[in-house]
């Protein structure tokens, strides 16, 4: 008898993830947005980038906003 508990289910590695809020979608959806910070790629939904555009625009990293 096995009394290991199994390991959380993974996401699908094609699987986007927002960074901001954690939506996620199997394929890009063209309103999503990718921002790339210090070498690695981040996800943004609709939402989350239309929340922050000022700051997207003014190329703050997420960190700040």
């Amino acid at each position: 008898m096995n009394d290991r508990t199994p390991p959380p289910a993974q996401p699908d590695p094609h699987t986007l993830v927002c960074s901001r809020c954690g939506r996620s979608a199997d394929s890009p959806p063209v309103t999503w947005m990718c921002s790339v910070e210090n070498g690695t790629r981040h996800y943004f939904c609709d939402d989350c980038a239309r929340t922050h555009l000022r700051a997207i625009e003014s190329r703050l990293d997420s960190a700040w906003w």
